[in-house]
């Protein structure tokens, strides 16, 4: 059986009213809800802006679901308002479910670097703070070996001038947010955050 990865990608939400709503929790064994039927991989990724993140992974041909959530932090069953507070240490993120026949780990870190400005210390934009920040939480040691040769070779490539502040750190839950955040962006009709 093809080993789980999972992806999470950090986020930043710019003009989010605040829900008093708990998020929902995504475990090990939950991961089967979603196409137990297939044998689909995981990645979780935080990038800024969870909305524009889940968007741009959701149009990757191979991706067959994502969800924006919680991830990193110390804080049970967090709310967006609590992470907002800046105090429960959870990045915005978003979880990836993705068909690896059609879509590559390696692949989807492709997308995870063109979507956001790695070289922003907890920032996106006009997004500030420990929640905003970018990381890739990795599920096994060959995500792990992945992310960091990646990142390697982009800060050799020369495309930036700063260092890439980008966290590679082992994955813990995650923490589905509330259902307003989901699908944000085609609830609205948008297309993208232009930060990348």
């Amino acid at each position: 059986m093809k080993k789980i990865a999972i992806l999470i990608l950090a986020s930043f939400l710019p003009f989010a009213s605040f829900c008093g709503c708990k998020s929902e929790k995504i475990v090990a064994q939950d991961i089967q809800e979603y196409r137990g039927d297939i044998d689909m991989e995981h990645a979780t990724f935080a990038a800024g802006c969870f909305w524009g993140v889940e968007y741009t992974f959701s149009k990757v041909e191979g991706v067959a679901s994502t969800k924006v959530g919680y991830t990193g932090g110390h804080t049970e069953n967090p709310t967006y308002k609590e992470v907002c507070r800046k105090n429960t240490g959870h990045a915005e993120a978003v979880f990836v479910e993705y068909d690896p026949d059609v879509v590559s780990y390696e692949e989807l870190l492709d997308v995870f670097w063109k979507v956001h400005d790695p070289t922003t210390l907890n920032r996106q934009g006009p997004d500030i703070g420990s929640q905003y920040r970018s990381a890739i939480f990795y599920h096994n040691e060959e995500q792990k070996k992945a992310a960091m040769e990646s990142k390697d070779m982009l800060q050799k490539s020369g495309k930036y001038r700063r260092d890439i502040v980008t966290e590679i750190t082992p994955a813990s839950t995650f923490y589905k947010a509330e259902d307003y955040h989901q699908k944000y962006y085609e609830k609205k009709g948008l297309t993208g955050c232009g930060i990348g």
